[in-house]
């Protein structure tokens, strides 16, 4: 190879590395900058994510995470007590979801908020001990997650405050 293709080559190389970092770096920036709605450049990626996931809408649902001694409660309500759409989808979605965790399948949550999500791997390696109980309530449904390793309680607790802090103003703690 001559002289003047290889230093051709080698700056081809070195924009192509140097454009990926910028991108990186562009994405991580992003995630802590706010828009004009108020919510960071990650928080608009998972919401982006999350609407190829969840069947309901997440501007007219929240999701509540409560932590508690054995694991955790994740509620996720219609805004609107009688928008009974928005129930049922997220009965569908909730009732599938209490499924697919108690076969260790996390794939939803990974494809929304990444696979390097707080928590997540532990909850995949640890899910026959994890109970995760579906109950309907009148505005929603309700996932119950328990279980007597102190070591999951925490993978919860992790997995629930990175929800919070991805989904933004579609998520609040619990009471």
């Amino acid at each position: 190879m001559n002289i003047g293709r290889r230093r051709l080559l080698t700056a081809g190389i070195t924009t192509a590395c140097v454009g990926a970092a910028l991108g990186a770096a562009l994405w991580i920036g992003g995630t802590q900058q706010e828009s004009n709605n108020g919510q960071t450049g990650r928080q608009e990626a998972v919401a982006e994510r999350g609407r190829t996931v969840m069947p309901f809408d997440l501007e007219e649902t929240t999701h509540h995470f409560t932590p508690n001694e054995t694991g955790g409660i994740q509620d996720v309500v219609a805004d609107q007590p009688d928008d009974e759409k928005q129930i049922a989808l997220i009965r569908t979605h909730l009732k599938q979801e209490a499924k697919a965790f108690g076969q260790g399948d996390f794939g939803d949550p990974a494809q929304i908020h990444g696979d390097s999500m707080p928590g997540l791997t532990a909850l995949q390696d640890g899910y026959e001990r994890i109970e995760v109980r579906y109950r309907e309530r009148s505005d929603g449904a309700t996932l119950t997650y328990t279980t007597d390793e102190p070591a999951l309680v925490d993978a919860l607790h992790d997995w629930f405050k990175a929800q919070l802090s991805d989904h933004g103003d579609h998520a609040e703690t619990g009471h």
